[in-house]
């Protein structure tokens, strides 16, 4: 039996900074609207035809391989998190190993949108406990920009969310005191509708009925949310699975020192905050300069608290994601 750590990370997000004012020119909205609502003061979007969500991908993940000290070769199985994948198949994992020219390891997508990357992890994990792998790259990457509505119809959705992607390399620990301690999932179907895209996947519309009507004001291409049901559900989610991860490892609140949580709203993370009394050196946000960029969004923060030193050997670090589906979860980590 062994665990898993994380060895290497990285991001990247496009340079092309998007601000609230910039926004307010395409929509009735405004630098305060938007602040209040989501704490969010700019993201970045990609420039049409320069990057993709695999291009991204391989960005954040070189960085993560050459941090986790091993070659492109030592890379024994690839996860993708995404929702906004290059192609409607095959999907991005197998463009990664094609373009970091990785062997012929094997490759899987997750499509579980704001909790991706978490249910990434916790696979990778596992593969790793079992002794299959020794080294996984997982990695989320998202393009949203593409398929959001900048009109005023779209505002309460088109604001919140970026681009960009993050990476990690989880490597064979065996000290189990060490690394990945344990990993919880949860879903709850009932409310997929109330935060989803609701175009005809493959089984439910025909291709050639959708080029036929070809109809301008079809806006189920377009997300949509139900913004205080979401909000409401998330603050319970994010509690309780935060507090499965301690309990199943005898731990409190109070032994957390850095908690990342996916950036779904401002707003969500200081509920949670205020609710476990942590400071804000216990909590690391970024959604402010990225906006939520879904799967991306916990490895782009995780990378960066890193970098900043504000994850040190021997932290207890907690990762939490709740999003569409519902899906929920969290990693419990001895760093």
């Amino acid at each position: 039996m062994y665990n898993s750590r994380i060895s290497g990370l990285g991001f990247f997000v496009p340079d092309n900074v998007v601000t609230n004012d910039d926004l307010s020119k395409l929509m009735d909205t405004s630098d305060e609207w938007i602040q209040e609502r989501t704490g969010i003061k700019e993201r970045r979007h990609v420039i049409r035809g320069k990057d993709t969500t695999t291009s991204m991908g391989v960005k954040a993940a070189k960085k993560a391989i050459v941090r986790a000290g091993i070659d492109k070769d030592d890379i024994d199985f690839i996860i993708f998190a995404t929702l906004s994948p290059d192609y409607y198949f095959p999907g991005p994992g197998v463009l990664v190993q094609r373009d970091l020219k990785i062997k012929t390891v094997g490759a899987l997508d997750v499509r579980n949108q704001c909790s991706g990357f978490v249910y990434a992890i916790s696979v990778a994990d596992q593969y790793i406990k079992s002794g299959m792998y020794k080294n996984v790259l997982v990695i989320g990457s998202e393009i949203h920009s593409g398929g959001l509505d900048f009109t005023t119809r779209g505002r309460g959705i088109s604001v919140i969310f970026g681009d960009g992607a993050g990476a990690a390399v989880l490597t064979r620990e065996e000290d189990l005191k060490k690394g990945i301690l344990s990993t919880h999932l949860h879903s709850e179907g009932q409310h997929a509708e109330e935060l989803s895209l609701l175009a005809p996947g493959m089984g439910g519309r025909w291709v050639t009925d959708i080029i036929a009507d070809n109809d301008p004001n079809d806006d189920s291409y377009y997300p949509i949310m139900n913004g205080q049901f979401v909000f409401k559900n998330a603050v319970v989610r994010f509690s309780e699975v935060i507090m499965e991860g301690l309990k199943k490892n005898n731990l409190e609140v109070k032994d957390i020192d850095m908690l990342i949580p996916h950036q779904a709203n401002l707003r969500i993370s200081q509920f949670i905050q205020n609710q476990f009394g942590l400071t804000d050196e216990h909590v690391y946000n970024n959604i402010m300069s990225y906006g939520n960029t879904t799967a991306a969004s916990i490895p782009i923060a995780l990378t960066e608290a890193w970098e900043q030193g504000k994850i040190k050997e021997g932290d207890l670090v907690v990762l939490a994601a709740f999003g569409s589906g519902f899906t929920w979860g969290s990693v419990i980590i001895r760093w």
